[in-house]
């Protein structure tokens, strides 16, 4: 059977949606109920989902240049995902993190999007609490 291939939109949805979230913030647009919504999908789809560069530590102490799906997953190798997962947990490990998130441009990109997307549902659930 044929692979089932996704247009660009497939891979990038987040990206529209994180300017829907913005723009919804700018214009008031949307309610808190739906802001909340929509900047956990984006910040979801930024941790989860967007295609970027691996970039766990290889023996030889450089970044995977393997493609992985999100900021906090690892390539098809399973050490690069528990690796990835080890420095989301564990509070020492968090500087090696974030030295990995600035890297490349789409990574600096899709980290700012994910913090903006979480900042983002938190004021959102304050608006929604005080409401």
């Amino acid at each position: 059977m044929a692979k089932r291939k996704s247009g660009s939109l497939g891979k990038y949805w987040g990206y529209l949606l994180f300017v829907v979230v913005i723009t919804g913030w700018l214009t008031q647009s949307v309610g808190p109920a739906g802001l909340l919504a929509l900047s956990g999908l984006t910040t979801v789809f930024f941790l989860f989902r967007v295609p970027v560069w691996c970039g766990a530590l290889t023996r030889g102490k450089e970044p995977c240049r393997k493609n992985a799906h999100g900021l906090l997953m690892g390539c098809s190798y399973q050490q690069h995902k528990w690796q990835k997962l080890k420095f989301a947990v564990v509070p020492p490990k968090w500087r090696e993190l974030n030295r990995g998130l600035w890297v490349a441009p789409e990574k600096s990109v899709a980290t700012t999007a994910a913090f903006c997307g979480m900042i983002s549902a938190v004021v959102a659930t304050i608006g929604l609490i005080a409401k």
